[in-house]
């Protein structure tokens, strides 16, 4: 048994993580500080599917307090760390910058102390496919240059991935970036899109179609997300004795340092998720055409080579699999029933 420090516990993924791991028998800490962004009814509903477990307990804590986060980690002395707190959202980092400096940078900081200074042998952390940017040259992979973001938000999970690496230089910690492309699934985020579309439909409201239909993304599974989340995890980050500071890869280094992309590499166009959407709830939707938003990438494929090669494993759940479950628990959760796709 594993004592495992998991952050944004109540989160989408976080939850599902938690949940995961406590049914193969690790000890889960599970921290969250239940903020506002979204329905926070929804994060606690989620505890409550956890909270039961013997070998769970919950702190609830905001990353940005660095005594707190001290506290925590001489307490509980986690011995490994999944850290997928953070401020979450393109669109909102327009609006609110200052909430994704106190979450995603100073409190990856205090997570990084805290594994420096606690003898944790893996930090496992999220990043995004938002890293990519500026990026047109598809799939994306983890060995290409990733330093033209286009949102503030990707650039603090670009930063994430750098101050991640110096600590694994400096002192030795083992640290993984996994980014993660379009995730989906029961339990999801209300300001994403295919829980934004399938309110509005239900509720007879249009939905806003950004970039004109004309986006395509690699929409991934959470099931399978958290498959590699887990094996990734079992696979502590080692250094690349192949790395080279004449061509220094992006992706591994001399230090214990890896990325990897989590991304179903199937690209879906944003038309085709409406209308398997619409398929599922038996209803059309009403579409507001609009232009591309600022921040936004108007497509994402995921390179997922690295990752099969070293942990065996790539998200493979097709798009009308994961869309008819979304359903089913959406109607399930919000008691709205009515004909699921078979």
């Amino acid at each position: 048994m594993t004592r495992i420090l998991v952050t944004g516990a109540a989160g989408f993924i976080g939850f599902h993580v938690c949940r995961r791991l406590l049914s193969r028998g690790d000890e889960v800490i599970g921290l969250d500080n239940l903020n506002s962004y979204y329905d926070v009814r929804l994060k606690q509903a989620r505890l409550e599917q956890i909270a039961a477990d013997k070998k769970f307990a919950f702190r609830k804590l905001d990353l940005s307090d660095r005594d707190g986060m001290n506290r925590l980690f001489a307490a509980d002395r986690p011995q490994k760390v999944v850290h997928l707190a953070a401020q979450a959202g393109v669109r909102y980092s327009l609006t609110n910058p200052q909430a994704y400096v106190d979450s995603n940078l100073t409190g990856f900081m205090n997570i990084l102390e805290g594994c420096r200074h606690n003898e944790v042998v893996h930090l496992l952390y999220a990043s995004s496919s938002s890293v990519y940017g500026a990026n047109t040259n598809m799939p994306f992979s983890v060995h290409q240059n990733v330093d033209h973001p286009v949102s503030l938000y990707a650039a603090t999970k670009k930063a994430n991935e750098l101050m991640a690496h110096s600590y694994a230089h400096l002192y030795g910690l083992a640290c993984t970036g996994l980014r993660f492309f379009t995730v989906y699934g029961p339990w999801g985020r209300p300001d994403m899109a295919l829980f934004l579309f399938t309110r509005a439909i239900l509720e007879g409201r249009p939905i806003d179609v950004f970039n004109n239909g004309k986006m395509r993304r690699d929409f991934t599974y959470i099931d399978d997300i958290v498959e590699g989340i887990v094996r990734t995890l079992d696979h502590t980050a080692s250094p690349d004795p192949a790395w080279s500071g004449d061509r220094p890869d992006p992706a591994t280094s001399r230090a214990p340092y890896r990325l990897y992309n989590i991304g179903n590499n199937q690209p879906v166009e944003l038309m085709a998720l409406i209308s398997t959407l619409e398929t599922a709830l038996g209803k059309t939707a009403v579409k507001n055409m609009l232009p591309m938003q600022p921040g936004d990438v108007p497509a994402t494929y995921a390179d997922v080579d690295d990752l099969s090669r070293d942990v065996g494993f790539k998200p493979a759940t097709p798009i009308e699999i994961g869309v008819k479950n979304f359903v089913a628990w959406y109607r399930q959760f919000y008691n709205c029933p009515g004909p699921v796709a078979t």
